[in-house]
């Protein structure tokens, strides 16, 4: 029998056949009832859905994943889909991979025919694919949130914009916004209104410039991208309409609107064509990334989006006690706009909820570390059992600061990412201009880096040429000689700089991502200048290129590994789509031994059988953005419903009657998420501080909805420093007096310096000041550290003058 049809193959694999069971070739039979065996009826329901498109409602650790790996398995076993035709599109690699290997073994090598990728891995398998079409170079760059930043600090000089009024990273996070809202530079600026939007119109549309003469696109561009030449080119769309016929989507809570609109483009009909079937898988009680652009009425209006929806709940939770989901349900059922679900677990009530009050935020800490050290010793748990929530990154110091004094192993997760180093950006901007020869960003960030005589007015020179003559900043160097002013020792170092890019470009088409990175590095003369310095710090940086060397070569074997060629774009294509959600150490043998320390939006996705849910004050957490406003404080308790539900066993809460703030204590109400918990499930081991507050109002539990003080303190406010109450209460909470510190000595203790000095950050290493702003405790500086530039308060900033 002739084949039925034949799968388009838009990313220039071969032509994949599907046909009927008689000209198939043979493959071993999978059975659709050992599929389904073991899962609940709701979990079946779902796997064996056929037809009309469908939201499966999972709740936290409701198996979610087994559902969308069984539901795969089972089209191909059940209904005899080819696997070709199934894309499956999750939020980061990570999770990615750990389907893939789920449906690896469910259904063996047939799913490599499969796309089971995130949104932008699969957009950017489309565009490269579909370059042309799209009006691209195949070797395209991918610009990452720094990069980006890098850009539109370039154009945001170009255009003589107040960087005060205009800062390089408000209007990378303004064009972002608008591209998640698919609204390109035209529609903007025609609908610009006042000279604020007037001047991101300006901003928008030369970025976008820059980016087509570099032929890069941003992070959102590759999603927006994507749909518009789905939409401009209905061929392209058609191909992969054909080509999928089932779009399976998780975490559709977390989806913004451009992704909305990929996948409506995705499961069109076009004529002759029926809809493809269409799953999508998520937890409106998990919607927590508003901030990234993420609209919960996606999945909230999922059934008024597609008319003959079915919605299947999956309720029964596998992970935790019924006692921590009673907690989960209590307060996420404040929420008002959400369909009603309640987690239930039949693996009994478990452990109460332990609840504790510190005086401070030191003691909080201390209190933690001594119980995670008890459980320990009397319990079979370890370290790494153990997870600390906090709301904002800033909590992990004091928490960080009490582990190492008493000994006890932990990691920072969301730190400075390895991805996100100086010496390792460097080393991937040598890459990504040898693969990409217009690459502005790449090529102006390593031009004189190590030193190679190319300086600020070179640079000024060779980007008044490109402007000129409307080239790219690449092209432009290739001129350098024609540019206006020029020196002739800064058009030998470019030429130097050329013909090392033109020799390594040369390398990479015949050698191995390794092989080049380390060409790149010898070379250039980068190693020998880490390698030659005196600087401690540069030894560690010697020590992660060799680790990006590795990752290059491991890149390698997998990939030669499948029969296929490793090139160096597809390495940088790789590095480029890394998650920030991939870097959590979740199963990793090395990071048991260690407390993970993270924020309750990293948490998300993962579970640990203790959590400690630190910080629990209005204002901390809910944060103080969110008190007057609903919809925030809706998100805020949907935060809350996450960090809870990630506990399997033992959940601990806690809070602070003081909390530094600005460096003076101040005071926040208890947690209204602490109120909503229903009494019976919290034993509480301390409920009240050892002092009464200073507006005449306990600091303990005991006024559970959380209106406690009065006047300012309630408000966050803090102590008038150096009073007689200010010394009373440190001396009541046995903390240095200093740390009520007055305004004059606050102002002695801030760093003085002046435009123009180099100084060096704890963290981010050497910088050059380049303006100062305010006096006193508001004194800040903005200050350039090389690979990022940025505003600190003096006071606050590990901060040394050189």
């Amino acid at each position: 029998m002739r084949a039925l049809f034949e799968l388009p193959s838009p990313d220039g694999q071969p032509a994949v056949l599907a046909s009927d069971a008689d000209s198939r070739p043979r493959r071993p039979q999978l059975d659709p009832e050992a599929l389904v065996a073991g899962l609940n009826g709701p979990q079946r329901d779902a796997v064996t859905h056929a037809g009309s498109p469908l939201l499966i409602v999972a709740g936290a650790g409701s198996g979610k994943t087994r559902v969308l790996t069984h539901r795969i398995a089972y089209l191909l076993a059940a209904r005899d889909v080819h696997p070709g035709q199934v894309i499956a599109i999750t939020f980061t690699n990570k999770a990615a991979g750990e389907m893939k290997e789920r449906v690896a073994a469910l259904v063996g090598n047939r799913a490599r025919l499969m796309w089971v990728s995130t949104f932008h891995s699969a957009c950017v398998r489309i565009l490269r694919a579909e370059h042309d079409h799209a009006g691209l170079k195949s070797t395209f760059s991918i610009y990452d949130a720094d990069d980006s930043r890098r850009l539109m600090q370039l154009v945001a000089r170009e255009l003589d914009l107040d960087p005060k009024r205009h800062p390089a990273r408000g209007l990378a996070t303004q064009v972002s916004n608008l591209k998640n809202e698919l609204v390109d530079p035209e529609t903007f600026a025609a609908r610009a209104k006042g000279p604020m939007e007037r001047a991101v119109a300006e901003a928008y549309t030369l970025y976008q410039r820059r980016l087509k003469e570099a032929h890069a696109l941003d992070f959102d561009d590759l999603i927006m991208t994507t749909v518009h030449l789905f939409q401009s080119h209905p061929h392209v769309a058609e191909n992969y309409r054909r080509r999928f016929r089932h779009v399976l989507v998780d975490e559709y809570q977390d989806t913004n609107h451009a992704q909305y609109q990929l996948i409506k483009e995705l499961v069109s009909g076009t004529e002759g064509l029926e809809p493809a079937e269409l799953c999508v898988v998520g937890d409106a009680d998990q919607s927590i990334y508003a901030f990234r652009g993420a609209t919960i009425r996606n999945i909230l209006e999922f059934e008024r989006d597609y008319k003959d929806a079915r919605t299947i709940m999956l309720e029964q939770n596998y992970r935790s006690t019924q006692t921590i989901l009673n907690a989960a349900n209590a307060v996420i059922s404040r929420n008002p706009s959400r369909k009603p679900k309640r987690l239930w677990s039949d693996q009994g009530a478990g452990e109460s909820i332990v609840g504790y009050v510190a005086d401070t935020e030191h003691a909080e800490a201390d209190w933690v570390a001594r119980e995670i050290d008890r459980l320990t010793d009397d319990t079979d748990a370890r370290p790494g059992d153990v997870a600390v929530f906090y709301r904002t990154n800033a909590q992990s110091r004091v928490f960080e600061e009490v582990f190492i004094r008493v000994g006890l192993p932990y990691k920072v997760v969301g730190g400075v990412r390895f991805y996100e180093r100086r010496e390792v950006r460097d080393a991937l901007a040598y890459l990504r201009a040898i693969v990409n020869d217009d690459d502005t960003v790449s090529i102006r960030r390593i031009m004189n880096t190590p030193r190679r005589g190319i300086g600020d007015r070179a640079e000024g020179a060779v980007e008044a040429l490109s402007s000129r003559d409307r080239i790219s900043f690449g092209a432009a160097m290739r001129r350098a000689a024609d540019a206006p002013g020029i020196s002739s020792r800064a058009v030998n170092g470019i030429g130097d700089f050329v013909a090392l890019l033109e020799g390594l470009r040369e390398l990479s088409e015949t050698a191995p991502p390794e092989e080049v990175l380390e060409a790149t590095l010898t070379r250039s003369g980068y190693l020998a200048e880490l390698e030659e310095s005196t600087d401690p710090q540069d030894a560690g940086r010697v020590e992660n290129l060799q680790e990006l060397v590795s990752v290059a070569r491991e890149f390698t074997e997998r990939v030669e590994g499948n029969d296929e060629q490793a090139t160096l774009a597809g390495f940088l294509e790789q590095v480029a789509l890394v998650a920030d959600a991939d870097q959590i150490p979740s199963d990793d043998p090395d990071h048991q031994g260690v407390v993970t320390l993270m924020t309750l939006h990293t948490a998300k996705g993962l579970e640990f059988p203790i959590v400690f849910l630190t910080g629990l004050e209005d204002g901390v957490f809910p944060h103080m953005r969110a008190l007057g406003d609903n919809n925030e404080l809706e998100e805020e308790r949907r935060l809350a419903y996450v960090g809870i539900t990630r506990a399997r066993q033992r959940l601990y809460l806690s809070r602070a009657v003081t909390r530094s703030a600005w460096g003076a204590p101040s005071y926040n109400p208890t947690s209204r998420f602490i109120a909503e918990l229903p009494e019976e499930l919290v034993r509480w081991e301390r409920t009240e501080g050892s002092y009464t507050s200073w507006s005449g109002t306990g600091g303990g539990v005991g006024n559970r909805g959380g209106s406690g003080a009065s006047g300012g303190a309630a408000r966050g406010g803090g102590f008038s420093g150096g009073t007689p109450k200010a010394a009373a209460l440190a001396q009541r909470l046995g903390i240095d007096g200093s740390k009520l510190s007055t305004a004059s000595e606050l102002r002695q203790a801030a760093p003085k310096v002046a435009v123009g000095d180099r100084v060096n950050h704890q963290r981010y290493g050497l910088g050059r000041v380049l303006a100062v702003e305010g006096q006193g405790p508001s004194a800040r500086a903005q200050i350039d550290f090389g690979d990022q530039t940025m505003w600190l308060v003096l006071r606050h900033a590990p901060v040394e003058k050189i």
